[in-house]
């Protein structure tokens, strides 16, 4: 298994984690490639290169040294120069979202054209490509790649029995301070937020000075850092809403989470957003509009639909558990095999 990271808050990390503890407890054995073993350069603009970089030196020693796989997964484009460098009989990507539409967003629209030449070129050259959204899946569909749907996934058993609450009237961000993100958005939106409303903010990214900054300004703005998930898990678990004002998602962890803890959602209606939630099991809110964001937030913060967090509940109870998802990996990897 290969990944820039298997743990910490972010949604790949839990993912890839979540998969290996299921392999591993089904009887597969399993090796990593990710930033906890592997040398990186820490910085932005190397952490993804480096990682590609080195891992790919680490998957060429390792067939050097005579270690044979059968199955090599690699998660995210990044993951693919030592997915190809594994001896492996069978290689595997899988993609948490449309990866020259994130770079886009971040980088430009020189560097996403570059980007996607090279998405063509490595989607088309492994066994098979999996997507954990549906938007993802058809964008790689109609580029002709040999691609599957499998949805990402919670573990209900991870959820807390309480949460933490601070704040009579407590709204919770969670997750990486950035662009793609929409943190930004949601600063400009705290403008329009009643003063009794507290928004907490924990994680971070590039965007972390311009949180603290913003913290001086807004009163009912807290930056809480980085936290471990179950703690992240615990403030969720204690808020009236989750927001999640993203401008590009895959499949957002965070907002399943915040599903099987019982807590409403306002979220941009974005690709990936709306693989899991609709208009009848969140509020939805139009990208990069911060006085639409912060009017929902006012008027949702004592008054979210029950019906909705009902309905919201039970669709990841039924559609996005490990179990169930495990298993389509593993019925993958035995067809590929076979």
């Amino acid at each position: 298994m290969i990944s820039p990271k298997v743990s910490g808050i972010g949604g790949v990390a839990q993912h890839v984690s979540k998969l290996i503890k299921k392999l591993e407890s089904s009887g597969f054995e399993v090796d990593t490639i990710s930033i906890e073993n592997t040398l990186h350069i820490p910085m932005k603009g190397l952490y993804n290169p480096s990682f590609a970089f080195y891992s790919a030196l680490k998957a060429m020693f390792n067939r050097f040294k005579g270690i044979k796989y059968d199955i090599a997964h690699g998660h995210n484009l990044p993951t693919w120069f030592s997915v190809k460098a594994s001896k492996a009989r069978a290689k595997i990507l899988t993609l948490h979202g449309v990866y020259s539409k994130q770079i886009t967003v971040l980088h430009g629209k020189f560097l996403g054209f570059l980007s996607k030449r090279f998405e063509v070129y490595a989607t088309r050259r492994v066994n098979k490509l999996t997507c954990i959204s549906k938007d993802t899946y058809n964008y790689y569909k109609k580029l002709g790649v040999n691609v599957e749907f499998i949805p990402n996934a919670i573990d209900l058993n991870d959820m807390p029995s309480n949460g933490l609450k601070l704040y009579d009237k407590q709204v919770v961000f969670v997750g990486r301070l950035s662009k793609e993100k929409g943190i930004d958005v949601l600063l400009d939106a705290l403008k329009y937020v009643d003063q009794d409303i507290h928004l907490l903010v924990l994680g971070s990214g590039p965007l972390k000075d311009t949180v603290i900054r913003a913290c001086k300004l807004y009163p009912n703005l807290h930056y809480l850092g980085y936290k471990p998930r179950y703690e992240c898990l615990k403030y969720i678990a204690g808020s009236n809403l989750l927001v999640l004002p993203s401008r590009i998602e895959g499949m957002p962890t965070v907002l399943l989470e915040a599903m099987a803890l019982k807590v409403p959602v306002i979220a941009s209606r974005v690709p990936g957003v709306v693989d899991i939630v609709d208009d009848k099991t969140a509020v939805l809110v139009d990208v990069e509009q911060p006085l639409i964001l912060a009017r929902a937030i006012n008027e949702f913060i004592l008054n979210y639909p029950k019906s909705f967090v009902k309905r919201a509940y039970d669709r990841v109870v039924s559609e996005f558990n490990w179990d169930s998802i495990g298993n389509k990996y593993i019925k993958l990897y035995v067809s590929l095999l076979s």
